[in-house]
């Protein structure tokens, strides 16, 4: 444990940013999960536009690097055409 008054304010910042980094990461999947889901409906458009901005928002917030961004957008534009080709054929 920490003695010193400036290290104990810095493990409680990090454990708010390590809690606050988590729900964002968490949010990232869940909105790329409802963005693969919704392949084929009306809602695809809309769901899909929202997964890209809360990867950008993380990205220009810290939380992710933004190659990792790059990355994920990538994969998730790619899986998305993948389904949607699957479901016109």
């Amino acid at each position: 444990m920490a003695n010193i008054k400036s290290q104990i304010k810095r493990n409680k910042t990090n454990e708010k940013a390590r809690e606050r980094n988590r729900a964002v990461k968490s949010e990232l999947r869940t909105r790329a999960k409802n963005a693969v889901a919704a392949v084929g409906t009306e809602t695809e458009e809309a769901t899909l536009r929202l997964a890209v901005k809360r990867i950008d928002m993380a990205a220009s917030k810290g939380i992710i690097h933004k190659n990792q961004a790059a990355n994920k957008k990538s994969g998730l534009m790619k899986r998305i055409a993948k389904l949607s080709a699957e479901a016109n054929a």
